[in-house]
């Protein structure tokens, strides 16, 4: 019976080091994410929103145990950026092209806090891309009245690869293999003034063999498509479906490169 005692405070306290040194809870999660959204949930189209829930818990509220700690939200995101990769097949198709992917900046909007043992959905959507990054948008949505809590904007750098030759991969599927763009107001055909600014946003100033991902832009819009690979008719369908760039984001966009230059020199 002793010996029994010890085994189970053994058991109890590896679990305890586990969980203190490696977040257990986070692994776990991050694990049964990846298992729905690649076996339960259904395949999305790449410019589809999904949306992903969640659960304040006392491990994510601030020290005051009043609300989520702003820490948090980042952290959230990874989950919901899982489910989009996975459903969308946006990581596997970067990742057989060659390429890889990381978080390359983040900017959040807090409009209000959420509490504790309060559900929340994450809604996350492709606003943007150009060359060398994915734009997302992240909203953080009360599941009773759609009240959104705060928008994200996450830009995800790609290194080896175009992310114009990865849309124009994913963009052509249809509702034949169950992949289907949902219609959206975003999603319209860009303006003449979007339309020249279809192969990314770049700052004069910049030089562009310092290209994060590893090439320089090599031109914008059906050009940049088509010499990745693509037909002249799938270059024109991917360039008709990307978004007109918002204008806030054109300038987050100018704001990193201008700051990406000042950690190259060095300051």
């Amino acid at each position: 019976m002793e010996q029994l005692c010890y085994l189970a405070l053994s058991v109890l306290l590896a679990i305890v080091v586990l969980y203190g040194l490696l977040e257990l809870h986070y692994f776990l999660r991050m694990c049964l994410c990846v298992v729905l959204a690649r076996f339960v949930k259904r395949r999305c189209h790449i410019l589809d929103a999904t949306t992903v829930n969640g659960l304040c818990l006392t491990n994510d509220v601030d020290t005051l145990l009043y609300h989520m700690n702003n820490a948090r939200y980042f952290r959230e995101l990874d989950f919901a950026r899982v489910d989009f990769y996975e459903r969308t097949n946006l990581y596997r198709t970067i990742t057989g092209m060659g390429g890889s992917v990381f978080q390359g900046a983040a900017t959040i909007r807090y409009r209000r806090f959420i509490r504790p043992f309060h559900r929340f959905n994450i809604v996350s959507r492709i606003i943007y891309w150009d060359e060398q990054s994915l734009f997302m948008e992240h909203r953080f949505v009360r599941p009773s009245d759609k009240f959104v809590h705060c928008i994200a904007i996450c830009r995800q750098r790609v290194i080896d690869v175009s992310m114009e030759a990865v849309m124009a991969e994913l963009l052509p599927r249809t509702s034949s293999n169950g992949f289907r763009a949902t219609a959206s107001p975003s999603l319209a055909a860009p303006s003449s003034s979007a339309a020249a600014a279809a192969g990314g946003i770049s700052n004069p100033a910049m030089d562009t063999s310092l290209a994060e991902n590893g090439h320089g832009t090599n031109g914008g819009g059906a050009s940049a498509v088509a010499g990745a690979g693509a037909t002249p008719a799938t270059a024109a369908h991917c360039l008709k479906l990307k978004p007109s760039l918002p204008p806030e984001l054109s300038k987050w966009i100018e704001y990193n490169d201008m700051s990406s230059k000042n950690l190259r020199s060095g300051c």
